[in-house]
């Protein structure tokens, strides 16, 4: 991918992304269709927003609570400043662990852990976060209910 590149994203551009935000699996053909372009307009378009950088990747979104991670929690992790990078990479590494950020504002960094059930998210706390040299508050919230997930950008 060639990050240098820069792409002028016009409105065909932004319907494209939408199109494929809302369901990635949409066969060029099908966009064509809604757009009035050709299959082989849009899989050029697509292909420029990939060159440059605006599509990361294709991927699919797993309802975690259909494959067994019944407790979703969020945590608020402060660092000492010279372990910062090295506790993130540690736990972006986690499996448990499905994102995390470095954030300005009272945390460091958020992140967001999906596990099995609450003696799996004991044994992740007590045993590979509090394990971690350079953390010095911990901060958590378990999801109760979700009201709105998205992936992808809204343009």
């Amino acid at each position: 991918m060639n990050e240098d590149k820069k792409l002028k994203i016009d409105d065909t551009d932004k319907r494209i992304i939408e199109l494929l935000t809302e369901d990635g699996r949409m066969s060029y053909a099908d966009i064509g269709k809604k757009l009035d372009l050709s299959r082989v307009a849009v899989r050029s378009r697509v292909n420029q927003l990939i060159e440059c950088g605006v599509i990361e990747k294709f991927t699919c979104v797993v309802n975690s609570e259909k494959v067994g991670k019944g407790v979703s929690a969020f945590f608020e992790v402060d660092c000492e400043p010279r372990a910062l990078v090295e506790v993130a990479e540690n736990l972006a590494n986690n499996p448990y662990v499905a994102s995390c950020y470095q954030m300005t504002g009272p945390s460091t960094l958020h992140m967001h852990v999906l596990v099995n059930d609450f003696m799996q998210l004991e044994s992740f706390v007590n045993n590979e976060l509090y394990a971690l040299e350079g953390i010095t508050r911990v901060e958590s919230h378990i999801l109760l209910r979700r009201f709105k997930s998205r992936s992808g950008l809204k343009l």
